[in-house]
């Protein structure tokens, strides 16, 4: 009886030291309330799953162009992009996923839909009725092109930069729930390498000192480690992109594809499948660019870009 005691005790001794450590190491501690968003660059607007954050650069008046992030880096990750296109002359709007950077984490399933419902959503608010140019940089590729075959009157042309999308991706075990998937990411070092890893969608990563620790600043809003196991989740259940991609690729609109050719993820043999669904696609390849050329080559990416914009194909209402 003492020994199952003495059994008993250590083992919520065990416990105890657990959730210590595990509350010690959690960076989760900020409320993401109107209080801690306050210095936040852009504004906030509250749509049906929840507060989005956004930034819009360039005239009001002009073409608007809507820039999607990929799978977990905020909107930053648009930056020259974002930046450039406002300059020129463009209305660009770049925003913050549920989940993500300023905007909420809504305990919800985080599929193609809710970031569906979050564009159309985004738009409404900003009354954009007419159709716009979509970029979708990364996952972001896999985002837009279900925007633009539910929202089809919504996209004027699609914009694909190093694209990822849904290929029924495996679920791991350490992402099966939101128990073992804080403990892989607080306790075994998951975080560390998700951020680490962030370098290596750069070809010339010593240039992005600070990559790294800004990625690490949304980690510290509660709700945002669940959320990115939520989208993994919704994406290792989600149907195969290839036959949405060969139904999306049959419109008419222009389709320009961007690949930095020494990433090492999305490879030629991707993009020639896309170029394969996509037909009517043009492709500008990127030498020393990697998964982000827009950012390791902007004065070749973003011109290109702008030059499909103001061709006669894309030119447009």
């Amino acid at each position: 009886m003492r020994l199952l005691a003495w059994i008993t005790g250590l083992a919520v001794l065990a416990v105890l030291a657990a959730g210590a450590a595990f509350t010690l190491a959690d960076p989760e501690r900020v409320v993401l309330d109107e209080a801690a968003r306050s210095g936040a660059p852009g504004q906030f607007v509250r749509l049906a799953d929840g507060v989005t954050h956004y930034e819009v650069a360039g005239p009001d008046t002009g073409r608007v162009v809507l820039l999607a992030a990929a799978f977990s880096v905020p909107a930053y990750l648009s930056d020259s992009l974002f930046q450039r296109l406002g300059r020129a002359g463009f209305r660009a709007v770049r925003f913050d996923y549920y989940g993500r950077g300023w905007s909420d984490r809504p305990m919800v399933t985080y599929d193609l839909a809710l970031f569906d419902r979050q564009i159309s959503g985004l738009l409404d608010s900003l009354r954009i009725a007419g159709p716009v140019d979509v970029v979708g940089l990364s996952f972001g590729a896999a985002i837009v092109t279900d925007f633009a075959e539910t929202s089809p009157a919504r996209v004027r042309s699609l914009t694909y930069v190093n694209p990822v999308f849904n290929a029924r991706r495996p679920l791991p075990p350490q992402e099966r729930s939101a128990l073992r998937w804080s403990i892989h990411m607080v306790l075994q070092g998951g975080l560390e390498r998700m951020a680490a890893g962030q370098l290596e969608d750069f070809y010339r990563p010593e240039r992005h000192p600070d990559w790294v620790t800004r990625y690490r600043e949304q980690f510290r809003v509660k709700g945002t480690r669940e959320a990115l196991r939520r989208t993994r989740a919704a994406i290792a259940e989600a149907p195969d992109q290839a036959e949405q991609l060969r139904r999306v690729g049959g419109d008419a609109r222009p389709v320009l594809v961007v690949w930095g050719r020494e990433d090492g993820g999305v490879t030629r043999p991707d993009i020639d499948a896309l170029l394969g669904a996509m037909p009517r696609a043009t492709l500008v390849a990127v030498d020393s660019a990697g998964h982000l050329p827009h950012l390791d080559q902007p004065d070749v990416v973003v011109p290109a870009i702008i030059d499909f914009y103001r061709a006669p194909a894309a030119a447009g209402p």
